[in-house]
């Protein structure tokens, strides 16, 4: 047994979405403080006004995207192969899902696109979900799109260009509020869903995660914890995904009609809304900063960091009380816990913390501050971005509407109801109880 623990340090996605992403933040910080960055290699394309726009950029860049392109074809490929997949059918596949990606990218840089707010990681969810309910797409194609390694590899990035400071003077009342909305949300679903369509509790745990924290990554996460199915993950990622599209329109558009302050709107919505990307694009949607920074001190720091403390309540859960049977007999190992506990979520506060003692030292200079984020900093994110880019892509070409059926309207209505009590807790919240610090605090 131990032999396969070990194994699991270079056989499973979330060590190996660690090892990546670490790499990625040393290499950048080799290339740092060696007077040089990796930005080159980290290239995204500038605000675009015209198609000639387009092909000046490519005219003077393309190479650099040709560059990343054999970046991740490489660090991928050696870990997909490693861990039992076949690179002759990841290698052309992924090529395709880079490709489809390059486009995102240069529609969502496109000026009219941003007046919009059509960010990339919507725009390749809508992509990849018209093309992956419409066209028949070959099986070989699958091994290229690794939604669980792009996206735990996405997560950890994003640790590094979150301080850690900042995770720690959040604040009592968003880490409060975000507290109320994900344990009341994450029981309306899981009682709704056990107790009244009696539905299997693994299975209503992963929805429940998808519903209260963040939807991919947790139901994701949660799902690893538990030992869930493969096929109710793919459900919790496919209602995620539809409630999260409906509400990037319904929540800025409820809030211009009542009037809310920007700060109380980019709360509602960092309580409401399902997905990152997806909240980005409503909080934006909304026209003012404030509702942005509101959005991210609730659901990137508030919501999303439920991530590891629902994984590790449940998988307690799950080894001490759902599989005890399978287990032992008589007495669970405590190690039983640490071995499912997902992985990457520790990847994300190393890199986080890392970036933090870094950061330290340029805190007191605006001119070094400023320099540590446009070469350090800023190239992680656009690398981020590209991972979550390839996570939406490989979301929506996996994504059929069609096995909403396979389980029936059950975990549909356990799910909504759960986002019923969502919507208008985090409304009472926001507009109401806490109204004071999100139109004062926020700004």
């Amino acid at each position: 047994m131990s032999e396969k623990r070990i194994s699991d340090l270079w056989l499973k996605e979330d060590w190996w979405a660690i090892w990546l992403a670490l790499g990625i933040i040393i290499v950048s910080t080799v290339f740092f403080f060696s007077g040089s960055t990796i930005n080159p290699i980290a290239v995204k394309p500038p605000t675009l006004d015209s198609y000639k726009s387009l092909i000046d950029h490519l005219s003077a860049d393309w190479y650099w995207y040709f560059a990343q392109l054999l970046m991740w074809i490489i660090i991928f490929a050696v870990s997909i192969n490693v861990m039992g997949h076949k690179i002759k059918e990841f290698i052309p596949g992924f090529i395709i899902l880079f490709l489809l990606s390059a486009v995102v990218q240069f529609f969502s840089s496109w000026r009219v696109a941003k007046d919009y707010n059509l960010e990339a990681p919507l725009v390749a969810l809508l992509i990849g979900l018209i093309a992956g309910n419409v066209l028949k797409l070959p099986k070989w194609f699958n091994t290229s799109l690794r939604t669980e390694y792009y996206i735990k590899t996405g997560i950890i990035l994003l640790g590094a260009t979150l301080p850690f400071t900042l995770i720690i003077k959040a604040g009592p009342i968003a880490f409060s509020q975000a507290t109320i909305v994900s344990v009341t949300t994450f029981m309306t679903i899981f009682l709704v869903g056990t107790r009244y369509y009696k539905l299997d509790k693994k299975f209503c745990s992963v929805l429940g995660a998808g519903g209260s924290v963040c939807g991919v990554s947790a139901s994701i996460a949660v799902g690893g914890a538990v030992n869930a199915k493969k096929e109710e993950m793919s459900i919790s990622i496919s209602l995620v995904t539809i409630w999260a599209i409906i509400m990037i329109f319904f929540l800025p558009i409820i809030s211009k009609i009542l009037g809310l302050d920007a700060g109380v709107a980019g709360a509602w919505i960092g309580n409401s809304e399902f997905a990152d990307a997806a909240g980005f694009a409503a909080a934006q949607a909304i026209g003012d900063e404030k509702a942005i920074r509101a959005f991210t001190l609730m659901k990137v720091i508030g919501r999303d960091i439920w991530i590891g403390i629902w994984s590790f309540i449940l998988a307690i859960i799950a080894v001490v009380v759902w599989d005890k049977k399978e287990v032992s007999n008589s007495k669970v190992s405590a190690m039983e816990i640490w071995w499912r506990f997902p992985k990457f979520v520790l990847g994300f506060f190393v890199a986080s913390i890392a970036i933090t003692l870094i950061s330290t030292g340029y805190i007191h200079s605006d001119e070094l501050s400023k320099n540590l984020s446009a070469n350090l900093i800023d190239p992680i994110k656009t690398l981020r971005t590209w991972t979550f880019i390839f996570t939406f892509l490989c979301i929506g070409l996996t994504t059929r509407f069609k096995e909403l059926t396979k389980f029936g309207w059950q975990p549909l209505a356990a799910f909504t109801a759960g986002v019923i009590v969502n919507v208008i807790l985090g409304y009472v919240l926001s507009n109401h109880v806490f109204v004071h610090y999100w139109t004062e605090t926020i700004k």
